[in-house]
């Protein structure tokens, strides 16, 4: 078995906002994208409900630079990658955990519409 297979998802759904693309002192690029899932389901009273999981994305390199130039907020896409958990203490001394995921690969499925 491929050990790449063992931690990898694929997500198809929305972009909230426009990427936020940072570069750093030696000109490597970094895209963080905040990306909606929809799944719809008829409830036990027959109710049609939506259920929207929200997704924080971390492009690298030319796939931050491709983000950047052809995504923006409403973009429909469908991306491949791998979750990574994160911890991280905020100021306040409490412990947060973040779960990301860093995506290798992205397919436009649609523009936004203006």
């Amino acid at each position: 078995m491929n050990n790449s297979t063992n931690n990898s998802v694929r997500l198809t759904g929305n972009l909230a906002a426009a990427p936020e693309v940072r570069i750093f002192d030696a000109g490597k690029k970094l895209a963080r994208l905040r990306m909606a899932t929809s799944d719809s389901y008829t409830n036990a009273k027959g109710e049609q409900v939506t259920d929207t999981q929200w997704h924080n994305v971390i492009a690298w390199g030319k796939l931050a630079e491709q983000a950047a130039d052809k995504l923006s907020k409403g973009s429909l896409l469908c991306l491949e990658g791998k979750l990574v958990n994160k911890s991280y203490t905020d100021k306040d001394g409490v412990k947060k955990y973040v779960t990301e995921v860093v995506a290798n690969s992205f397919e436009l499925l649609q523009k936004a519409t203006a």
